[in-house]
């Protein structure tokens, strides 16, 4: 797979997880002599896509910089159950401090992209993309964005700045669809511009607006059919709305352009991982 650019919030969101979990100290690994070295090995109890391996490196860098890692796999391949991922050296106080934190953050990172793979896969043969949405854990936002498209997805906007998106409040406020796209043109031209429509009035509306994108939110089968046609070609055309894994295809096969799908951040089933100490 190309290289996929990390965030830059990284040792951050990790500062804040090990400032949560460590508190003032580890007290049980201060049971532990602290010049005692040790090996682990952590693996996958199931298959998944694997995603996370910089913030489980910062976790440990942030403990103790002389913990030694080697990855087996790269972020975006397949695990199959019970297959090493990485192994670790250094002082067993440190690799017992960060289990959990790199854990944690494996186990969800590696949800997302296990479930982000999933749904790309649904549509790998058509031009559909995937998109996610802002319907993610908080504080992780950035880093979910990053799995999402380590499973093969795509990102949607990242936040309420880098793009228009114009619902069901923001017309009402407004006073009607015309009036707040033409608004966001005035403010700021550069930005994407997508209208979330309801019904086939609003479609017409957001069409003849000049929307960059029209998001259909749980449309029936015939009016994606008929938005399509309507549409002619002219902007980008995104269903979402309780789309189902299962329902994917034939909605790929009407002629949209997108399909935005909350369940890849917000539904996962994080991944099962388990670290062992090695045998001296």
């Amino acid at each position: 797979m190309s290289k996929i650019l990390l965030p830059n919030d990284i040792a951050q969101v990790v500062s804040l997880a090990l400032a949560e979990d460590l508190g003032h100290g580890d007290v049980t690994a201060a049971l532990i002599e602290p010049a005692k070295n040790a090996e682990a090995t952590i693996i996958s109890r199931e298959s998944a896509v694997l995603c996370g391996r910089a913030w489980v490196d910062e976790v440990f860098r942030q403990i103790d910089p002389g913990t030694e890692i080697r990855w087996h796999r790269q972020d975006g391949e397949q695990l199959s159950p019970d297959e090493p991922v990485f192994s670790l050296h250094g002082r067993a106080r440190a690799l017992l401090s960060g289990e959990r934190a790199a854990l944690n953050f494996l186990q969800t990172l590696s949800g997302t992209a296990t479930t982000a793979h999933r749904y790309a896969q649904a549509v790998a043969d058509t031009p559909v993309r995937i998109l996610d949405t802002r319907k993610t854990i908080p504080g992780l936002r950035t880093a979910q964005k990053y799995a999402v498209r380590c499973g093969g997805a795509h990102n949607h906007r990242i936040g309420l700045f880098d793009a228009f998106l114009i619902k069901e409040n923001h017309i009402e406020a407004a006073g009607s669809i015309t009036t707040a796209v033409e608004r966001a043109r005035s403010m700021h031209a550069d930005l994407p511009l997508e209208v979330e429509v309801e019904n086939m009035e609003e479609f017409r509306e957001a069409l003849a607006a000049g929307a960059d994108i029209v998001m259909l939110d749980n449309f029936s089968l015939p009016d994606v059919h008929r938005a399509v046609s309507l549409n002619g070609g002219q902007l980008k055309i995104e269903v979402s709305g309780n789309v189902h894994l299962d329902e994917l295809r034939v909605l790929a096969d009407t002629g949209i352009d997108y399909i935005s799908v909350g369940a890849l951040t917000k539904h996962l089933q994080s991944i099962d991982f388990s670290m062992r100490f090695d045998q001296s």
